[in-house]
């Protein structure tokens, strides 16, 4: 028997909104429900920004780019994570340097940061581990004491919460997926949240090639972009995924139950925590 790790639920309003975006005829990353999306993602978060991506790997990568992390810069990464995430890092020519877990969680342990932090680190990456909340407040605390930037990835900690806050908006910047085995799905695509107005506009420009916003400059790029832009009918699909996120979340909460009641008595087996 074969039991999948996730399956998206696509149930609501997706069919519905699909339909009525290819009926208005915008169905690239412009029109009403890419930026429906962006605002309704930055309104549940309680973040001031979210900016849609074509997936969660590329909201690192514009994330850390729009930080201005370049070649010879090291940036701290956990050792229990994606492979995305050291590959953003050297995608830009930077080092990434990893830290061990803490055992409970197997987020980032904060008590090992400090002693791999050198002259060329520029940042922290802190990734929430199967959506558990990272502590943040020791890892904040060293990012001020050192003056690093904090990249959270939340890939798949939607609705998580720490200390009664969502995650992703915690640090200077926060990245989400929306991969098919995420808690919300678009199929691929992903979000970079922030409340900082400067890096909010760097990762507008640097996902749609860098172009120059002002009227009639619009064939002049201020940078080097990349298309990373999500399209409308992934938004369309991620409005009605929104709507439902809460019961989703849930759905998972009782999986986690229940998969935890039938393998508690198992010797050898670490079961993954939910703390408060």
């Amino acid at each position: 028997m074969r039991i999948p790790i996730a399956t998206p639920l696509l149930s609501g309003k997706e069919i519905n909104y699909i339909i009525e975006c290819i009926k208005s005829g915008w169905i690239s990353s412009k029109g009403k429900y890419v930026t429906d999306f962006e605002e309704r993602f930055a309104d549940y978060l309680g973040v001031s920004y979210a900016i849609a991506v074509s997936s969660g790997t590329a909201a690192l990568h514009t994330a850390l780019t729009s930080l201005n992390i370049s070649q010879g810069d090291e940036v701290i990464i956990p050792t229990f994570t994606m492979i995305a995430c050291a590959n953003v890092v050297k995608f830009l020519g930077a080092k990434p340097i990893l830290i061990d877990s803490e055992p409970y969680t197997w987020n980032i342990d904060p008590e090992k940061i400090e002693e791999k932090i050198s002259d060329k680190t520029r940042a922290i990456m802190a990734v929430h581990i199967y959506g558990h909340p990272a502590n943040m407040d020791p890892i904040l605390k060293i990012a001020k004491k050192y003056d690093l930037y904090v990249i959270e990835d939340a890939a798949e900690a939607h609705g998580a919460e720490y200390k009664g806050r969502k995650v992703g908006g915690l640090g200077d910047i926060g990245c989400f997926s929306f991969y098919a085995n995420k808690i919300i799905t678009t199929g691929e695509g992903g979000m970079v949240v922030t409340n900082d107005t400067e890096i909010a506009n760097k990762v507008k420009s640097l996902i749609d090639q860098a172009y120059n916003r002002e009227f009639r400059k619009w064939l002049i790029h201020d940078d080097i972009g990349f298309n990373y832009r999500m399209t409308a009918l992934q938004a369309a699909i991620g409005l009605a995924q929104l709507e439902r996120i809460e019961e989703f979340i849930e759905i998972h909460r009782r999986n986690a139950r229940y998969y935890n009641s039938l393998l508690k008595d198992l010797s050898g087996i670490m079961l993954p925590p939910e703390t408060s």
